[in-house]
């Protein structure tokens, strides 16, 4: 659910060239949210959201939703206020990677040259398929209306001459749209939108930019550099620059290196004993590692992730002698960090385990010695990789697991 700013006085219609626009963004509108509609079509037209029942983040939201304000992000409790009549729908991430590889199969069959970016966005470089499918706008509708009729759910595309402008474009293309920016209207359509269109521009930059009287696109195209360097540093000021004049020459790059993996919970209750939550930790690591050995990757670094009461949120990360797939060393990794930090009474809300500097297994050495019980571990739970392949992934747990808090949902990621 995307929360980039767009501006709803920006241009729809930039003209009908697409012959210098080869770069195409599909972002799925409202994903976790239209999957969950397919087996419910009694909802639709019906505020949803996709989230914790009571505790945690909004994840995912109808457009119904989200004209009562409700955002992805959001505290449930701050959605359910601003739309008490929502039908709220807890996450099966499962599903929507199984919807989201279907889209990707269809996205695939267009062009090789894709880059995913998450689970419901791509960009797609179609400059090798127009002989054989048609120009740019062609195989945009093409792309939406195969997904919207094999799978259900809905794609709105944008398509550039860059990959910043094109992923700008399917933001305001939506909900179900299309929006075009020929190559001699990039600069036009940059400079009508507010300045926190740019990548990088968050609140406090805004604010910051808003001193020097620079509040849309083409207001920081047109300051000094100097100026801007001593506002926001030579570094990020040249890039913003760069970004307001359509300058990206990044290429769509058809293999991306997942740069972490991991797993957070939010608890119905606050937890406070420390055996609970390492036990969380033991579960996690567990899901961690099983994903890790099914992309054939190894980590060099965990990380741990504390929400409290209070919702202060404290990050700990450690890097490991060697490289590992393994559930054991994953997790007396995060235990260390846990136990390194002091957690208030009021107890700890969410926690979560990640997984980063990650490389390829067949070419990363593992360390391991023959008093080493790593390679007995590793087998072990490969073991428990096939069983649960086959029986479903509640089939097998560790006996200490059997009843704790780590039964509790979470959240899923590769970044």
């Amino acid at each position: 659910m995307s929360r980039g700013p767009r501006s709803e006085a920006a241009n729809r219609d930039w003209g009908a060239d697409d012959s210098g626009t080869p770069i195409l963004h599909v972002d799925m509108d409202a994903f976790f949210a239209a999957v969950e509609l397919i087996d419910r079509p009694e909802l639709r037209g019906r505020p949803v959201i996709v989230g914790g029942q009571h505790r945690g983040v909004v994840l995912s939201a109808t457009y119904e939703a989200r004209a009562a304000g409700v955002h992805s992000a959001m505290p449930m409790s701050r959605a359910r206020a601003l739309c008490p009549q929502a039908i709220v729908i807890s996450p099966d991430h499962r599903r929507y990677r199984d919807v989201s590889r279907e889209v990707m199969r269809i996205l695939g069959e267009v062009t090789p040259v894709i880059e995913p970016l998450s689970i419901d966005e791509a960009f797609l470089d179609v400059s090798g398929a127009r002989r054989r499918v048609g120009p740019p706008t062609v195989i945009a509708e093409r792309i939406r209306e195969r997904i919207a009729r094999e799978l259900h759910v809905i794609a709105s595309v944008g398509i550039a001459s860059t990959k910043f402008v094109a992923k700008l474009a399917s933001s305001h293309a939506k909900p179900d749209g299309m929006l075009l920016i020929p190559h001699e209207a990039t600069i036009p359509f940059l400079h009508a939108l507010p300045v926190g269109a740019l990548w990088g521009v968050g609140e406090r930059t805004q604010e910051t930019l808003a001193r020097l009287a620079i509040h849309t696109v083409a207001d920081l195209a047109h300051t000094p550099p100097p100026a801007l360097y001593r506002l926001v540093g030579a570094a990020s000021g040249q890039r913003l620059l760069d970004l307001a004049w359509g300058r990206d020459p990044r290429a769509v790059e058809p293999v991306r290196q997942e740069k972490s993996i991991g797993h957070e919970q939010t608890f119905f209750t606050d937890l406070t004993d420390l055996a609970d939550l390492s036990a969380v930790l033991l579960d996690q690591s567990h899901r961690c590692a099983a994903r890790l050995r099914a992309a054939e990757l190894v980590t060099s670094g965990v990380s741990i992730k504390v929400r409290l009461a209070d919702f202060t949120t404290l990050t700990r990360s450690h890097p490991l002698d060697a490289a590992t797939d393994v559930a054991h060393d994953i997790y007396m990794a995060a235990r260390s960090l846990l136990a390194g930090m002091t957690l208030p009474p009021g107890g700890v809300r969410l926690l979560g385990v990640r997984c980063d500097a990650l490389s390829d297994s067949a070419t990363t050495a593992v360390q391991a010695t023959l008093d080493d019980p790593g390679t007995e571990r590793r087998d072990a739970e490969r073991t428990m990789d096939v069983v649960r392949a086959r029986y479903g992934a509640s089939a097998l747990t560790a006996g200490s697991l059997i009843g704790t808090p780590a039964t509790a949902k979470g959240k899923s990621d590769i970044s």
